[in-house]
């Protein structure tokens, strides 16, 4: 019985010591106060936000451009032109 006590003790020792480890993270220290854990989403929210606005400028741009490229369809090709010359003058 002592020997499985013993086990038990040392088995509650490690974990305090991992849980001691956790704590310390600064994952989990960050999202303990609000105030930073509130900063640290508006900040992430931001850079979501202007990344997807990037994107998505860099893929209109290029999608406009590419059908400007393509002369077989007329009003798609006109179109298309029109946006990409708008492109070019705002440059």
């Amino acid at each position: 019985m002592a020997d499985g006590q013993s086990d038990l003790k040392d088995a509650i020792e490690r974990l305090s010591r991992e849980v001691a480890l956790l704590n310390s993270h600064r994952f989990v220290r960050m999202h303990d106060k609000p105030r930073k854990m509130l900063m640290f989403q508006f900040l992430r929210g931001m850079a979501f936000g202007l990344g997807s606005v990037v994107g998505a400028t860099i893929l209109v741009s290029l999608l406009a451009w590419w059908l400007s490229q393509i002369e077989f369809l007329p009003i798609v090709g006109q179109w298309a032109r029109q946006i990409a010359d708008e492109i070019g003058q705002i440059r």
